[in-house]
């Protein structure tokens, strides 16, 4: 294979944050103790490259690198070893590099991992092992502390193309590579080295396969192979069979009969002959077979080291194995296996798997109407059992064989749709690729673009997405106008989503005047009853999510609740989607909740893997909005690991913006942070307005309840104030609270004004069940002292009515304080304990800590699960008021902030810090921040070892 394209060395190590952190603990304690690591990890994936990093980034000592040298390594023992690396030791640390450790002889191997298990952690020698994963690891290895190493996520194998091609690739080409390597570093640098540099930018048509035997050989260090012949039909027979498969492995039984259709009748010659075996054997004839595990020969030949079997199931150690295997075989035996394959799955229930293999047993990818026909009519049969993935490989294939370019391009956008159905974006973006090159009428290519812009709206930008979608709806809107409505609703999402109000607006227009005159437009031009509901659930979420955005609500409510009820009784999960996002627009977080559980199981269901981490999105907002935290941190938890699962990056950002805003009640600042910054990341490259800005109102509330008004005051103004920066525009009403309080707290009562006309408005408009309160609570905290009583009397009566332990708590708080400052002691304290019960109940630690706060200055005593005693020991000898000043003052507030936070002069906080500095015998602010820090370190330390303690008795029923 000789390349066109020169591919320059990557400038640095893509991913492996996780790995490259456990290496350098390791690199770090060298200087005082020994260490040992075990780095494992299939061909491709970066085993050298991470070696190569750490010996580079070592400087505490020399490098040693051993390699595989048989004159010498075979007659090593362990103790010549481990003396060898103690002399090396006795200068200064040292490490030592073993590449490819598998590749040594049975006796050098024990020897090295004897001696690695033998090295005193007072060595000072760090002992760094790497070995393939695509091959069992050597029980002599197994007791050493591994690192393993998996492909890399889609975000950082795209930042490594980049870095190979200094971004010359073509934006289709691109997808093509990516979805190809499969996030294997070393596959795609081969993919990239066989392109020219035509083919790379797109002037020129792409070799087919792409991932042809040359590159996966290279990417797999060599062509994998048995040690006999009937090893190597195993090896291929296996690797056929994963082809059409759902997971990465096959079914043992299947294989052993396409085995023996292979080679019916033992063959001659000195090799074991493949006839019918005991068991799952494989043996028979004049010589012993191939196990396969339960009941086999003991004679046999043992299973190829590439293989593994579990149970009945037999996989790959290796994927990019896997292929290698199936890619670098003879066209006429990997032809036969597949013949093979078909026919012993033909007549047992698997219709599209059998006629898959067929098809591949033709060979290439030569026109075959009749094939290709088959394969499409049994892969759009839903009563034919298969998952969304093998029918995308169905329809795919089908494609290839298929002769007219229209239908071809029909074919490549049905197996894009099921590749997305699948979770699997980056397969369903090179099929959609494919289908545009055909000639194909503006049905096919409207479907196309619509599955184009569903693709971007979750996993891009999102103003492409919304163009993509437009251009979707023109096209099908002759043909098809269910559909053309239907990207119309998703084109509107995706504005949404940008926070562009006028396009959001332009789209949901009555007549689109994208859309062309047809008789048949409308809902009832849709046929069947499954289709006419979800053309009636388009048509009104349409309608009502205009006139709410209008500002008619009374216009709204009908077509939108319509929607909602339609969710109660409806099965599939799309409708069940628009279900529950209707009932969020309408403030009914009850229906919301409901919707989003009845689609997150109709999506599991179904196994539509693309439709899950949506449903836990609805579910998260529809807690959040509920106040239910917790509830909303484990929904959006999963939605997380699900959306980057199925490659939605759009969808993750929202589940992120959503962990932020529960954790910003609680005491993580660094969850706070790590979620806001992930989450922002992905929405300033992606254009996603609601995500950013939940995400800054969650910055925002974590200082807001950490004593911060100002910082807190200075991010909200920006997301609610009027201006070019204001937050989304469905979004930022539900901030206003938090910028009253943190603005009066910060002296800013004008701006706080500016916006209540506004949220005035939205709390009439009735689509938040919370903001009644709220903007009773907004008017207390600005009004004069002879109107606020009353005022937080209304507000809490209205978070009677509505519900929600935190924004109830929140108000019982403030309500307090201002009680606790007009001297009415008794009153403030209950109050303050109502607020403190709420926060914990719906585990708000870091404002349960204020309610405590102000118990304690009013002389109560709360119980505090996070300290021993109320207070730390070192700190308390200070009154409740100096220490509630040494805590803010500690976390950086000035002496005004800490007044304005307490309601206080600034000249009594400088009355009390001087008491505080006196008291403690410090002489300036960083020494009382370091004081506090080691007190509530300590007490940590304290509650933990009481949690042992209790944890110990319980189990031992010990009494104290």
């Amino acid at each position: 294979m000789t390349g066109q394209t020169t591919v320059r060395t990557a400038v640095r190590v893509h991913g492996r944050s996780a790995q490259r952190r456990a290496l350098r603990a390791m690199l770090d304690a060298l200087p005082t103790h020994g260490g040992r690591l075990l780095l494992a990890g299939e061909p491709g994936l970066g085993r050298t490259t991470l070696l190569q990093w750490a010996a580079r980034s070592f400087r505490a000592g020399p490098v040693l690198h051993l390699g595989p040298r048989p004159d010498v390594n075979a007659h090593l023992t362990a103790g010549q070893l481990l003396d060898t690396l103690r002399a090396a030791a006795v200068a200064a640390p040292v490490l030592v590099c073993v590449d490819d450790a598998h590749r040594w002889d049975a006796p050098a191997r024990t020897a090295l991992a004897r001696a690695a298990r033998r090295l005193s952690t007072a060595g000072r020698v760090g002992l760094l092992l790497t070995v393939a994963s695509d091959r069992a690891v050597g029980p002599e290895f197994a007791r050493l502390p591994v690192v393993h190493l998996d492909p890399l996520a889609p975000a950082r194998a795209a930042a490594l193309l980049d870095d190979v091609t200094d971004g010359a690739a073509a934006p289709a080409v691109r997808e093509q590579l990516l979805a190809e390597a499969e996030g294997n570093p070393a596959l795609l640098v081969a993919l990239v080295r066989r392109l020219s540099p035509a083919e790379l930018r797109g002037h020129r048509s792409l070799p087919s396969p792409l991932a042809d035997a040359g590159a996966l050989a290279e990417a797999a260090g060599g062509v994998p192979t048995g040690p006999s012949a009937q090893a190597r039909d195993l090896l291929l027979t296996v690797a056929a069979a994963g082809e059409a498969s759902d997971g990465s492995d096959a079914d043992a039984g299947l294989v052993r009969d396409a085995l023996r259709r292979l080679r019916p009748t033992p063959g001659p010659g000195p090799g074991p002959g493949l006839g019918p075996g005991p068991g799952l054997g494989l043996g028979a004839g004049p010589g012993p077979g191939l196990s396969l595990g339960i009941d086999a020969d003991p004679d046999a030949e043992p299973l190829p080291e590439q293989l593994v079997l579990a149970g009945d199931r037999l996989r790959f150690r290796s994927p990019l194995v896997r292929r290698t295997v199936h890619a670098t075989a003879a066209a006429d035996r990997r032809r036969a296996v597949h013949r093979a394959l078909a026919e012993a799955l033909d007549g047992g229930g698997h219709r599209l798997t059998a006629l898959l293999h067929r098809s591949w047993s033709l060979g290439g990818t030569a026109p075959a109407p009749a094939s290709a026909d088959r394969l499409a009519a049994t892969a759009a049969d839903g009563a034919v059992p298969a998952s969304h993935r093998l029918r995308a490989i169905a329809y795919a294939r089908a494609a290839e064989l298929t002769a007219d370019g229209a239908r071809r391009a029909e074919r490549y956008t049905a197996a894009a749709e099921q590749a997305l159905l699948a979770g699997r974006p980056e397969r369903a973006r090179p099929l959609l690729a494919a289908a545009r090159d055909g000639a194909a009428p503006d049905a096919v290519r409207g479907r196309a673009e619509l599955l184009r812009g569903v693709t971007e709206l979750r996993d891009g930008p999102v103003g492409d997405a919304h163009q993509s979608l437009l251009l979707a709806a023109s096209l099908l809107a002759a043909d098809d106008p269910a559909e053309a409505a239907t990207a119309a609703l998703a084109a509107a999402d995706a504005a949404w989503a940008a926070g562009d109000l006028p396009a959001c607006l332009a789209t949901l227009a009555p007549e689109p005047p994208l859309r062309a005159e047809h008789p048949s437009h409308g809902p009832a031009a849709a046929t069947g009853p499954a289709a006419r509901t979800a053309a009636a659930v388009v048509h009104d979420h349409r309608v009502g999510m205009r006139a709410l955005l209008e500002g008619r609500l009374d216009r709204a409510g009908a077509p939108l609740g319509q929607v909602v009820r339609r969710g109660r009784t409806g099965d599939r999960p799309e409708t069940l989607l628009r279900s529950a996002a209707a009932a969020l627009l309408l403030g009914d977080v009850d229906a919301a909740r409901s919707g989003g559980a009845r689609a997150l199981a109709a999506a599991r269901q179904l196994g539509s893997d693309a439709l899950v981490p949506q449903a836990l999105e609805y579910l998260a907002y529809a807690e959040l909005r509920a106040g239910r935290h917790p509830q909303a941190r484990t929904h959006a938890e999963e939605g997380l690991r699900t959306a980057l699962r199925a490659g939605q990056r759009n969808t993750a950002a929202h589940h992120r913006a959503v962990l932020a805003l529960a954790a910003s009640i609680e005491e993580e600042p660094d969850a706070v942070a790590r979620h806001v910054t992930a989450a922002l990341d992905t929405a300033r490259r992606h254009g996603l307005a609601q995500a950013a800005t939940l995400a800054q109102w969650a910055a925002a509330r974590a200082d807001l309840g950490r004593g911060r008004p100002f910082d807190a005051a200075d991010r909200l103004g920006l997301l609610v104030l009027p201006g070019p920066g204001r937050g989304h525009f469905a979004v930022w009403r539900l901030a206003v609270p938090c910028f009253v309080e943190a603005a009066v707290l910060a002296g800013r009562d004008e701006d706080a004004r500016r916006v209540l006309t506004d949220f005035a408005d939205w709390a009439a408009f009735g689509a938040d069940p919370q903001a009644a309160a709220q903007l009773a609570r907004c008017h207390a905290l600005l009004a004069p002292a002879e109107h606020a009583d009353a005022l937080y009397r209304r507000a809490l009566d209205r978070h009677d009515e509505a519900g929600g332990d935190f924004e109830r708590a929140r108000t019982a708080l403030l309500y307090g304080k201002w009680l606790r400052r007009r001297r009415r002691p008794r009153e403030a304290r209950g109050r303050l304990g109502t607020a403190l019960a709420g926060f914990e109940r719906c585990g708000a630690g870091v404002w349960a800590a204020q309610a405590r706060d102000e118990l304690r200055a009013l002389g109560a005593a709360p119980r505090d699960p996070g300290t021993v005693a109320g207070t730390p020991a070192r700190l308390g000898r200070l009154t409740p008021q100096q220490l509630r000043i040494a805590r803010q003052v500690a976390e950086g507030a000035t002496n005004r902030e800490v007044a304005l936070t307490l309601a206080v002069s600034t000249r009594t906080v400088d009355y009390h810090l001087r008491k505080v500095f006196a008291a403690l015998g410090v002489r300036s602010r960083l020494e009382l921040a370091r004081m506090v820090g080691q007190a509530e370190r300590a007490e940590e330390a304290q509650a933990a070892q009481d949690a042992r303690g209790a944890g110990h008795q319980e189990k031992t029923g010990a009494q104290p």
